[in-house]
């Protein structure tokens, strides 16, 4: 008896689509979302030296994604510098922040987009880890939902509001930050 594990063709693809569709539709609004309830002031505000502001997980986000999915997985060249996300203390203003986000998300979508499925199980060094590339995707997604959930926290703490993401008058909950942030950019 074989121990292979027989996946429909359609799988792989589907796995890179949902990544992809995680990442740019549903945690970057959210995010957007919460830096545009917020001041500057309020996004590198940080409770103590030990914990991140809002404007270093945004630096950490796009340096994860970079380095693990557009370096890592399409060999772009590296250059990160894991450090100064963290260590970051003077000011950049929120509308910068969310272009680095925005572009690496871009090219980490492009790079995924362009990934060839089949190698979906072939190894990668990244961080002088070997992972395969199913890996490298899951902690991408993962570790940029953990971030995401600590921006909504942070913005939730200084908006003192409901963030209102999804609408629940239904019974289904309907996601309601594109057409929000539609109407709020004036759309």
């Amino acid at each position: 008896m074989s121990s292979a594990v027989h996946i429909a063709p359609e799988v792989p693809g589907a796995f890179i689509a949902q990544a992809r569709s995680l990442l740019r539709e549903d945690y970057l609004p959210k995010i957007e979302r919460c830096v545009a309830l917020l001041s500057d002031q309020q996004i590198w505000w940080r409770p103590n030296e030990n914990s991140n502001s809002i404007g270093n997980l945004l630096l950490h986000l796009s340096g994860n994604v970079r380095q693990w999915i557009v370096v890592g997985l399409g060999g772009a060249p590296d250059a990160r510098d894991r450090d100064a996300e963290f260590t970051q203390r003077e000011v950049i203003p929120r509308e910068e922040l969310l272009v680095r986000v925005r572009q690496t998300l871009a090219e980490a979508d492009d790079t995924l987009g362009a990934f060839d499925t089949k190698r979906l199980l072939d190894q990668f060094a990244i961080q002088k880890l070997e992972v395969t590339a199913l890996e490298a995707i899951f902690h991408v997604v993962e570790h940029f939902a953990m971030h995401t959930g600590q921006i909504i926290m942070l913005a939730k703490m200084f908006a003192e509001i409901d963030l209102e993401f999804y609408d629940f008058n239904g019974g289904v909950p309907v996601k309601k930050w594109k057409s929000k942030q539609r109407k709020e950019a004036g759309g």
